[in-house]
């Protein structure tokens, strides 16, 4: 496709999306164009992300300046815990959005009902027994990934107020990957935009009026994702004609849970394990000092924003292929693949390059340390000017699991990404302990995965044939 027909194509999605005679928010992802369908889509959850990690960024950027360098690394210090109890559950809303698209592409209108209030009584029971082990954990886990003595204090106190919100925090991404699955991105975008306001104002209020620090941004965080929780759970109880929610439906499928937890676990399990060398990560970061972890988080920030436009495109590519999968339209799936693709890698080289050029700019925001600045971006050259990699790497494990294939991917992740920089931290930096020779861990293991993950989509895509075949059993 020319440049110039794919923005005319872009032209015609924008007035059906945008047009008069839209009157429902959803993208259709079985007919029409793709690359410009696929662009449409993902523009307001990317717009959601990247609000999200602004604001996330605003709760850095309020803390460093007003409570200084200590606090900024008491927040930044609890995020790779947080990730690794958090994020198994979040891959089990991927498992959510798969199950939910395929049904609607099959026009199964019982098993979309049924797999909605599945999902939402999951987030529901996850996110209570999810804040009750954080709030007793924090402590343990935080003493054993030997966070700096100056700021551990401030860090359990953040980290156990932040868990008290994570019901909150699940109903809402669970809900929102729903919604996604019918095609419907705008009205997420909607309500974290709002949520954001009132989590910048909060902090402003709690931070620099009240003067309760840390606390105060983690307080300002769990009251905005209460607002955003309620929010789209109302959009979904309004319904639309394919995904509606009902209180007096809430149940646990047991047919649909296990095709969630499927689909789900494994690219849960494969977080879980990213953050648990994230967390080793984060604790070789802790033994250079707080100046150097105040670094990390103020470029763990900036990481944010790349992490978020390419994961918007993964979830995109994921929704697509797995509608267009159930509805039959196996024609479609390949032209998928490769916009999505195209865009992704093309997205993360840009930011890549921004990041390295403005990044001292950018990051001057977060701190008006010298030394602070300097150890971000001593991430910022190892990492995300690399970050294309990244981006491929993901877009072929989505791919994969469009097809219905989650278990392979989540092996190779875990032994490629997760195995390689925990081995790496116990043999090269430790006999070259620098900040360098940690972070060149990340890229290294994602050429790794990106090779064994392309390999694996190639055998699928020749040996067992999922577009002409019809796979729709178990494919592991």
């Amino acid at each position: 496709m020319s440049f110039k027909s794919l923005i005319a194509n872009c032209m015609i999605q924008w007035q059906y999306v945008f047009g008069a005679e839209m009157k429902k928010n959803n993208i259709d992802m079985i007919n029409g164009p793709i690359a410009s369908s696929i662009i449409i889509f993902a523009i307001p959850m990317l717009f959601s992300g990247l609000l999200q990690i602004l604001f996330n960024a605003a709760d850095t950027i309020v803390v460093g300046r007003f409570s200084g360098h200590t606090s900024m690394a008491a927040i930044g210090s609890t995020g790779s815990i947080t990730n690794l109890m958090v994020n198994l559950f979040m891959g089990i809303s991927v498992g959510v959005n798969v199950v939910v698209a395929r049904s609607i592409g099959m026009r199964d209108q019982e098993g979309v009902d049924k797999a909605i209030h599945t999902a939402i009584s999951l987030s529901v029971v996850s996110g209570i027994g999810l804040s009750i082990i954080g709030f007793f954990l924090s402590p343990f886990l935080l003493e054993s990934m030997d966070t700096p003595p100056d700021v551990i204090e401030k860090s359990i106190l953040y980290m156990r107020i932040i868990f008290l919100g994570q019901p909150f925090n699940l109903i809402y991404n669970f809900s929102s990957a729903v919604l996604r699955s019918d095609g419907d991105t705008k009205r997420p975008l909607y309500y974290l935009t709002f949520a954001g306001i009132l989590n910048v104002i909060l902090n402003l209020l709690f931070v620099i009026v009240l003067k309760i620090d840390v606390a105060g941004v983690a307080l300002a965080t769990i009251i905005s994702q209460a607002v955003s929780a309620f929010l789209v759970m109302r959009a979904l109880w309004k319904g639309t004609e394919n995904v509606k929610f009902c209180f007096s439906h809430l149940t646990i499928d047991g047919k649909k849970m296990k095709e969630i937890l499927y689909m789900g676990v494994p690219a849960g399990l494969q977080s879980v394990l990213f953050s648990i060398s994230n967390v080793l990560i984060q604790s070789s970061v802790n033994t250079f000092g707080s100046l150097a972890v105040a670094g990390n988080t103020a470029a763990n920030s900036i990481d944010g924003f790349l992490y978020t436009v390419n994961n918007c495109l993964v979830q995109t590519n994921l929704s697509f292929i797995s509608q267009n999968f159930g509805a039959g339209k196996k024609d479609r799936i390949l032209p998928i693949m490769r916009s999505s693709m195209i865009i992704t890698v093309t997205a993360s080289l840009i930011l890549g390059a921004i990041s390295l050029v403005f990044g001292p700019s950018i990051l001057s925001l977060y701190s008006n340390e010298s030394e602070v600045i300097s150890y971000a971006m001593i991430r910022v050259r190892y990492v995300l000017t690399v970050y294309f990699i990244f981006a491929f790497e993901e877009m072929t494990v989505s791919s994969v699991r469009g097809l219905g294939y989650s278990i392979a991917p989540m092996f190779i992740s875990v032994f490629c990404i997760c195995g390689f920089r925990i081995l790496w931290i116990f043999t090269y930096f430790a006999s070259h302990h620098t900040l360098g020779s940690l972070y060149i861990a990340y890229p290294l293991s994602w050429c790794l995965a990106a090779l064994s993950h392309v390999s694996l989509l190639l055998y699928i895509w020749k040996k067992k044939n999922p577009l002409r075949a019809g796979n729709d059993g178990d494919p592991n």
